[in-house]
């Protein structure tokens, strides 16, 4: 009877785990429907209609009521796109203003390349400009636009503001730079009533920067934060803010920064609008969060891909070399080497990091196991392997893809990107492959997957130390690259749980972030 009775208990815990699948499949369905209402209601009262101007992608984003108003351009940062800067656009037409957003060369929608080469300063800021300003005077003429003009930007764009500004005198009557990248030779004083906005927690060399952006404009004692220094109405206005909790990125998501800058303007225009501010960042924190949870009980629905777990099977002290060593080694081989090999800025070295450091793993795992006997039959279940790649793969690429797409920023690549993501497509497989033999197999320690994302982020660091000229630029992605890992990672592992076998979603989160490389670095000669 011992026989019927672990099977009758084996049988309840299936159907336990059913049930308990079941309904994380609805509550996941019913995050990710309120996430979207919520979303979608934040531009009600908007007209929102897209234009080009040349080849330069745009979006207008109006109040519904016919009036005429001041006009805001908004400009993103590098390896950004126009969707990005949603919740300021989004905030400030929902306020009064006629806001206008575009995609600079080789960004987003532009198909147009940007410069080669990061440190070309003086041919990136012409390129940056030429747009800015083709798109400032295409905003000037909108109908409704009441002949006053702010410019807004992130990041890289704080140089070619401050350059816009001062080139165009008393026609800019107002200018905000968030977390901006300010060069030593931008114009500090003429900008009229300038609003700088860091993250609290972006380091204090960057905040200085902000404080000396100002400082020419402030007579007397160094720049505080949260202190309005000169008159608005003359346009010597300055002011410095530290948005608390965000960084480089959530800067543009904290409703500190975001309301700062909706009262700047409307103290530099004499307006006062309905107050609304943009609190997308909770709403996407949801509706992502439902997208992940969502893939456990679709996981369950995935083939078996191997008659029993595979993977390394190493335990803690003959698994540490094979984690540590590519995380040391990566950078030091790549440092002397080209890696311009791809249209793409930036992105082609990412690759490259990750695929050496996926074939140094790989050496790795076959050095510790030479001669290592085998146990036990390891059969491969081919159809099933194929299969749930293919549809693990496009779970994971496009159930990301069109929300970020939409919200968050360009996700959805044109023709010109194709190519580029079948270039990088090697080196993320190559990675996620042998990452996922690594971290998986019943005898591994269940922190595995943990430590060596932990790893990959500290050595592509190291990469930036080595080459900080070069690679500055990719410090402000690493936050991206370990959503993406907080993304993907859970969803591995039900992956592997459901089909036994590393590749699956190895291949999967391979190719999905090659998608992410390809479509979010700038596009180049």
């Amino acid at each position: 009877m011992a026989p019927l009775g672990d099977s009758e208990a084996t049988g309840r815990s299936g159907r336990g785990v059913a049930i308990a699948a079941f309904v994380a499949a609805l509550l996941a369905l019913a995050a990710i429907g309120a996430a979207l209402w919520q979303l979608h209601a934040a531009t009600a009262g908007l007209i929102i209609a897209r234009d080009r101007v040349g080849e330069v992608p745009v979006t207008v984003f109006r109040p519904a009521a016919a009036t005429t108003a001041p006009v805001v351009v908004i400009a993103h940062g590098f390896a950004g796109s126009q969707q990005l800067m949603q919740p300021y656009a989004v905030t400030l037409a929902r306020n009064g203003f006629l806001v206008v957003t575009f995609d600079f060369p080789g960004h987003g929608r532009n198909a147009s390349p940007f410069v080669a080469r990061i440190e070309d300063q003086e041919r990136r800021i012409a390129v940056l400009k030429s747009a800015l300003d083709a798109v400032t005077e295409y905003a000037l003429k909108l109908p409704g636009a009441d002949g006053r003009l702010a410019l807004l930007g992130h990041s890289m764009a704080g140089d070619v503001i401050l350059r816009a500004a001062a080139a165009r005198g008393d026609q800019v009557a107002a200018n905000v730079l968030l977390s901006p990248y300010v060069g030593e030779d931008a114009p500090r004083i003429e900008p009229r009533d300038l609003l700088i906005v860091f993250g609290a927690w972006e380091p204090e060399m960057l905040h200085q920067t902000g404080r000396d952006a100002l400082q020419a404009g402030v007579a007397g004692a160094a720049v505080e934060t949260d202190v309005t220094y000169g008159d608005l109405a003359d346009g010597s206005g300055r002011r410095l803010v530290l948005a608390p909790g965000v960084e480089h990125i959530g800067v543009l998501y904290g409703r500190a920064g975001i309301s700062a800058a909706l009262d700047w303007l409307n103290q530099v225009f004499g307006r006062t609008g309905s107050g609304f501010i943009d609190s997308r960042g909770s709403w996407l924190g949801l509706l992502f969060l439902g997208i992940v949870v969502l893939a456990w009980p679709l996981s369950r629905l995935l083939p078996r891909a191997a008659t029993r777990p595979l993977g390394a099977d190493l335990t803690w002290r003959r698994w540490w070399p094979v984690a540590l060593l590519p995380a040391v080694l990566t950078p030091l081989i790549l440092r002397p080497l080209p890696n311009d090999y791809l249209p793409i800025l930036l992105g082609d070295y990412l690759a490259l990091h990750f695929g050496v450091y996926g074939l140094l793993t790989a050496v790795g795992l076959w050095f510790v196991n030479r001669g290592r006997p085998r146990t036990g039959q390891r059969q491969v279940l081919w159809r099933g392997l194929v299969i749930g790649t293919l549809a693990s793969g496009a779970y994971l690429t496009l159930a990301i893809a069109v929300p970020m797409d939409q919200f968050v920023t360009a996700f959805l690549p044109g023709a010109e990107r194709i190519v580029v993501i079948l270039g990088i497509l090697p080196g993320t497989w190559a990675y996620f492959a042998a990452d996922g033999w690594l971290t998986r197999g019943p005898g591994t320690p269940r922190a595995a997957p943990v430590v060596t994302k932990i790893l990959f982020l500290l050595s592509l660091l190291g990469a930036v130390v080595l080459n900080l000229s070069e690679l500055f630029f990719l410090i402000i992605i690493v936050p991206a690259i370990l959503v993406f890992f907080l993304l993907y990672g859970p969803i591995g592992g039900w992956i592997y749980r459901r089909t036994r076998h590393p590749l699956v979603g190895g291949f999967a989160i391979g190719f999905a972030f090659a998608w992410a490389i390809g479509v979010t670095f700038p596009v180049v000669n």
